[in-house]
Parts: C-alpha cells; structure tokens; sequence
C-alpha cells in the first residue's frame, strides 16, 4: 500500500526529498502545502516542478479514509462525521461550535479495548489502532472545512473513539505533528488528552513534561463502582491513579480535569460528591460534570441540571473548581462511537463524556 503522507514527520519528508535529488527546502514547502495552506492532493502543490508533484502521487497517498455519513445538530452548532478506513474499520470526529471555539473530538483508535460500561466504542472491541498520520487527517478534514468559511480550529480533544494513552506512540505523534510551528502549530496548551487511567502512560506523560492538557475520565469515587463502570479500574485502583496525578500535577504544575458523566442515582449523589472532593483535596484540579447522554443500550439516565447543580455546589463548597457542562448533539448521538454502532447493526451505548 502507498505510504499515507501525513504519517510523515518533516524530517522523513526532507530524507524523502534528498532521496529524489531534491533540496531541503522542497520538504519543507511540502510541509507548508499541507499544514498551512491544507492543500490535499500533490496537483494543489502548484510551488513544487511537475515531476516533483508527480513523485508525490507515485509514493504517498493523501487519503486516510472516506466519509461515510455526516450528522449535523438541530442547533447547526455540532458536526458529526463517520469515517471508513480502506480496511473496513470505522471512525468518527466530531465538530463543536462554541462562542469563540471550534473544537475538534478526535479518535485515535478503531474501536476500543478498554469496555467501559457506558461506553459505545468499548463495547465494540479494539478493531486496530489509527496511525498518527490517519489521527492528523481527522484534524485537517475539518480544518479544510472551516477555511472555507473563514474560520480556523481553535482546540482539539483526544477523547473520541479509543483510550489515547492505549494508543500513546502515535497519538503524541500525531501531536507533535499538529503543534510543529512550521506547519499546523496549534498550541500545545489547546491541546487535551483524556485517559481513562492508564497509570504507566500518565507516568510517562509526567516525565516529557509536555504543555498538552491532560484530563481524567473518573465517574466515581470508590473503587467498587468505578471497577463497575470502568473495568480498567481494577488495574488501577483509584489510589494508584490519583498518585499518578498528584506526580504530574508536582512535576508539571499544570492542573488536571477530571470528567464525571452524571448518571442518576448512580454517581451524583452527595455521597459521591463528598467522596470525590475528598479524593481531590490540595489537588491542582478541575471537574466537568456532563450529564449522561441517552441511549438504547445503556439503561442509566442522564442526571436533571437540578442534580448536577447540587453535586457541583457540593464540590465548590469543599474548594474544588467545579463546572456543569452542556451536553452538545444529543440529537445526532454525538457520543463518540455512537454512530459506528448504529452503522453497524451493533448495540447503541455512549461513550465517555468528550
């Protein structure tokens, strides 16, 4: 199979360059095509000689996937696309409209290993991780989309399809791809990366002391429920997880987010609420609560904003930043994995809160 270009780093680009007899400065104009102008396709490359360009269509191919369906909000505010990979497997990215915002969900796996309970991708299973170019393409799709209304990705989040830590390589490539000044250079503080708790990968991420934002997708305060509703708990017990945390926080001194889909009766009690903001004292931190969107499979309900108040008015009281979040495409199912699901045949349950 051809090469996918966006899996190159500008450096691979310059060796590629030099082995067709080019100088360095015919990769870095490729480099620009694609992450600054977004151009997709070798003809756009208008600044490079013919036989350059027909060099790059020989030896890469600048499609990562096909659309295959696009759901957009009642509001227009949330876009929600599916995508087919040349082998079969499917993805999703997800388009959100804010004030001054446009941020990207982003999936960075096919499928997902992780079987969370409320989750539609982890009840599909891992079907392969995504490469860093195939993360990188979801980004440019929608780039490519928004210039055309003259506007620009502000923000990306890795908290679509997949555990971005289960997929750590090619997700921090992707990364470094997209925050290359040269090129894309978003920001790395606009940046946020969601695990569920892969302990070693948070370790890890401490020790690169990277400037991306890290949240955690907690959804309970003690290990018997979270181990209910996130197997990968009983791993990684709360207690390991929160040390993994406060070290980042020690090492980095960058606050952590931790996300809390409500579900009722479940996790927004106020035995839940004071458990967590004893869990969170003395932590550089935040929580997002965003109550739990509907769905056929899973039989919890989302928590009333009446709930959600009460347990965020517990937390603030107790000195823990606090935010209740709107939930954003409910009626496009834009839980990640949602829509692969229902494309599929497979059984409709909601993902973690992105």
């Amino acid at each position: 199979m051809t090469t996918l270009i966006y899996d190159l780093g500008l450096e691979a680009l310059q060796t590629w360059a030099q082995n067709r007899g080019q100088p360095a400065y015919r990769a870095r104009q490729i480099w620009e095509g694609l992450y600054r102008h977004l151009w997709a396709s070798p003809e756009a490359f208008t600044t490079l000689p013919k036989r350059l360009r027909t060099a790059l269509a020989e030896d890469f191919t600048f499609e990562a996937f096909q659309p295959a369906a696009t759901l957009v909000s009642a509001d227009g505010e949330t876009h929600k696309t599916l995508f087919r990979l040349p082998d079969g497997a499917q993805i999703e990215t997800v388009r959100m409209r804010y004030v001054r915002r446009r941020t990207l969900c982003i999936s960075t796996q096919a499928g997902c290993a992780m079987g969370c309970a409320f989750c539609a991708t982890g009840q599909m299973g891992l079907r392969r991780n995504l490469t860093a170019g195939e993360i990188v393409a979801q980004v440019l799709y929608y780039a490519r989309w928004l210039k055309q209304r003259g506007e620009r990705v502000t923000h990306i989040v890795f908290m679509g399809m997949g555990e971005p830590f289960h997929n750590y390589e090619a997700t921090l490539r992707a990364i470094d791809i997209l925050n290359h000044p040269q090129g894309f250079a978003l920001g790395a503080r606009r940046m946020t990366i969601s695990t569920v708790g892969l302990v070693p990968q948070i370790r890890r991420f401490t020790e690169e002391k990277r400037q991306v934002n890290l949240a955690i997708s907690l959804h309970a305060a003690d290990d018997d429920l979270r181990s209910s509703l996130i197997p990968v708990n009983r791993k990684y017990p709360l207690a390991d997880l929160l040390a993994a945390v406060r070290a980042y926080t020690a090492a980095t001194h960058r606050r952590v987010t931790f996300e809390w889909a409500l579900i009722r009766g479940v996790n927004d009690t106020e035995t839940q609420a004071r458990r967590l903001a004893a869990l969170l004292q003395g932590m550089l931190a935040h929580v997002n609560l965003i109550p739990l969107n509907p769905t056929r499979g899973f039989q919890g309900e989302a928590s009333s904003r009446q709930r959600a108040r009460a347990f965020c008015k517990v937390l603030t009281a107790a000195g823990i930043p606090c935010t209740v979040r709107l939930r954003r495409g409910i009626d496009i199912q834009a839980g990640c994995g949602q829509l692969a699901a229902r494309e599929s045949g497979a059984p409709d349950f909601v993902l973690k809160s992105a």
